[in-house]
């Protein structure tokens, strides 16, 4: 078997994973992160929602972001999933210590994570791009990453439509050349909650005195795997479907 039908096999695989109904832990603790979220005052939940705009509006539009590494557009998947790899090994640790250190100083640095975690995951599927050859200086690839972002944290419903938005990039991407208004037809609201949701339990644990530190770096390195898994499977699948058109 060669590798590209290896890996195939494995994106299969995923696709099934991802959408395997929720077991006892992940029911449980979203119950937990719905019911904190409760007794969030609503100007906080208002502070999250445009922490993250502003974060993506950077990333969509912004140079912020783009890469110093080269765009690898020689690289055959082999090669380019191993480059993943090493990448995201960095990333990670940065992740892990950026949690450990906020998580320490407990609800007052924790508050500060929240935008860095989130620079921290654009800054890494910035640079995916391009080791798996896409240039993000397009506005396209740009939306991709953002897509990418809100599949690796959305429910099933969502997920669903922007996995058959990826699988089917190539035809999309041409309504995505510039910014056509993008951003300000986005559904923030929605994006946030969803992603508060996805990450809730892990990072209410990063405020507990005394496991703070420990908390905030295993949230960190659980959160950061999630990204890198979904991430390096959509550039996989386009990989895969970009390698069988010049076959064709």
């Amino acid at each position: 078997m060669n590798y590209e039908h290896k890996v195939q096999r494995e994106v299969a695989e995923w696709e099934r994973k991802i959408f395997k109904p929720p077991g006892w832990l992940e029911k449980t603790s979203k119950t937990i992160g719905t019911r904190i979220n409760h007794l969030i005052p609503p100007k906080m939940h208002s502070i999250m929602t445009t922490t993250i705009r502003s974060i993506v509006r950077t990333a969509l539009f912004g140079a912020e972001y783009t890469p110093g590494r080269p765009v690898q557009r020689t690289l055959e998947l082999e090669p380019a999933d191993q480059e993943a790899k090493e990448l995201f090994a960095l990333y990670q640790k940065i992740a892990v210590a950026e949690g450990a250190g906020t998580g320490a100083g407990g609800i007052m640095f924790s508050m500060v994570d929240f935008p860095a975690l989130i620079a921290i995951k654009m800054k890494f599927l910035f640079e995916l791009a391009h080791v798996y050859g896409y240039d993000t200086k397009h506005f396209s690839e740009r939306v991709f990453i953002l897509k990418v972002f809100q599949m690796t944290f959305s429910g099933p419903e969502n997920r669903a439509r922007l996995l058959h938005s990826i699988k089917h990039w190539h035809m999309e991407k041409e309504q995505w050349l510039s910014d056509a208004e993008y951003s300000r037809n986005m559904d923030w609201e929605t994006f946030q909650i969803e992603y508060r949701d996805a990450i809730d339990f892990r990072k209410m644990l990063q405020m507990v005195p005394g496991i703070g530190a420990f908390a905030g770096a295993w949230a960190n390195y659980t959160i950061l795997e999630e990204v890198r898994e979904f991430a390096m499977n959509a550039y996989r699948l386009r990989r895969l479907h970009d390698h069988s058109e010049v076959w064709d």
